[in-house]
């Protein structure tokens, strides 16, 4: 585009020369990409633009905060939004009221954030650990304190930064709907921050609305071509058009705007001369962000090694433990303590069956007390007191089941249990006992022990005592 001074002064019988092409078609390009530990220079977070727009003076916006309806300069608007923000710590806001210049950092530092200069994987604080995200020190905008807030604090902080109104209910999500606000007169229509947030999302569709082809809104925070003070005039004058109403005289209106209803200033385009001139980083600055990449470097140096040691130390095999051999006499019994109180199941009793109630003539010898134990070695069948005193003082109760050395008395032993379990539960075992146990050729069941006597006619009266 050309001004009308260049018009007349160009020939007629020339073509008009095409704007130069310094919009970027596509938001991925938007977010600035460094490697962790590397410097944002001003040129990054174009310094300049941002000093423009923090440092007009002109008191034409209406005051956000609770109570107050004075007109106040855009760098109040944006400071009193992130301080009255319900994401806003104590800290922060404690901080930014006793060092002014802080606030204004930290202003400067969540418009980039606002419009997605900066992306929620950015920290500016050397010592942050998480892997998701890079470290990278601002020397432009670090002079009041080095540790400042990471990106995906600034995001909540800004996301929570709304008008009373807006809390309980959904803020306007279009530009349409915060110049229908704005026209009636409902100032202020929405949060400064909410405002910035519709004009970042909705760049491609007011690109033709408000600015000439390839420009959009987002253009404004690139490094492009064009001077950084009309860059912020015209990012002043969108605020006060959507803020203010675009029915009320622009205060950053100029001759091009005016004669173009709808259309921000007039944007000059520099020279490759006039752009090296912008965004000048100080050799103190350069100093500054050389430390602190070299401070982020030796912090990550020492977390590596850290884990290193302890994946080493993780890694060393431990002696096995000692294992002592304790005789089975020497074996400590386990103690009741008080606090466990009376049992709240009951135990069973068993008693020998009674003579006057003789048990079904099977073959099998009917009196098991004193019965002998066939095929077996051991001496004479245990009663079930004897057999588990037998095992207590001559099993050991922490070796497998599996190893246990099978002899008649424990077969019978098992039997005498599978039997009682049986007659509790009121029906045969599962498989049925009669399965399990094969017939001798007398055509009598007979356990799986051998003993033709241990068979399930042999039964024990079963008497439940409840411990009071």
């Amino acid at each position: 585009m050309a001004s009308s001074s260049d018009a007349q002064a160009q020939p007629s019988s020339w073509p008009p020369e095409p704007a130069p092409l310094v919009g970027y078609l596509s938001r991925k390009a938007l977010p600035i990409k460094r490697n962790d530990a590397e410097p944002l220079t001003r040129e990054d977070i174009q310094y300049d633009l941002l000093h423009h727009i923090f440092s007009d003076t002109k008191t034409v916006f209406t005051s956000q905060a609770p109570g107050t309806s004075s007109k106040i300069h855009f760098c109040d608007l944006y400071v009193n939004a992130l301080y009255h923000s319900n994401k806003c710590s104590k800290v922060l806001k404690d901080k930014m009221v006793e060092t002014p210049a802080f606030a204004v950092e930290l202003a400067k530092i969540s418009l980039l954030t606002n419009v997605g200069r900066i992306n929620t994987t950015m920290a500016f604080f050397p010592e942050m650990k998480t892997a998701l995200r890079t470290y990278h020190p601002v020397p432009s905008l670090q002079k009041t304190d080095g540790n400042a807030q990471d990106a995906p604090r600034i995001k909540n902080c800004l996301k929570a930064a709304l008008l009373p109104s807006e809390i309980k209910s959904m803020p306007p999500s279009t530009p349409e709907e915060i110049l229908e606000r704005s026209r009636a007169r409902k100032l202020p229509p929405t949060s400064i921050v909410n405002l910035i947030f519709v004009l970042a999302n909705h760049a491609a569709p007011l690109a033709s609305v408000h600015f000439d082809s390839p420009l959009n809104f987002l253009d404004l925070f690139l490094p492009i071509n064009i001077s950084s003070a009309d860059r912020a005039r015209a990012f002043l004058w969108l605020v006060f058009h959507y803020l203010e109403g675009p029915d009320q005289p622009n205060p950053y209106d100029d001759d091009y705007s005016r004669q173009n209803p709808g259309k921000v200033p007039w944007l000059r385009r520099l020279t490759d001369v006039e752009m090296k001139q912008e965004n000048v980083d100080s050799p103190e600055e350069i100093e500054w962000g050389k430390a602190m990449s070299s401070q982020r470097n030796a912090f990550l140096q020492k977390l590596v090694s850290s884990l290193e040691n302890e994946k080493k130390a993780k890694t060393v095999p431990s002696a096995p433990p000692k294992v002592v051999a304790v005789e089975p006499s020497q074996r400590p019994r386990p103690t009741r303590h008080p606090q466990e109180g009376s049992r709240d199941k009951p135990y069973i009793h068993y008693m020998p069956p009674e003579q006057s109630h003789p048990l079904p003539q099977t073959g099998a010898p009917s009196n098991l007390q004193h019965r002998p134990v066939p095929n077996s070695s051991h001496g004479p069948e245990r009663n079930m007191l004897q057999h588990a005193w037998h095992v207590v003082n001559t099993t050991d109760p922490l070796l497998d089941s599996d190893d246990e050395l099978m002899d008649e008395h424990v077969r019978l032993d098992y039997t005498r249990r599978v039997d009682i379990i049986a007659r509790l539960r009121g029906r045969a075992p599962t498989p049925p006992l009669r399965d399990t146990i094969p017939e001798t050729n007398t055509g009598h069941p007979q356990p799986s022990g051998g003993s033709s006597s241990d068979t399930r006619e042999h039964r024990w009266k079963t008497v439940q005592v409840w411990n009071q």
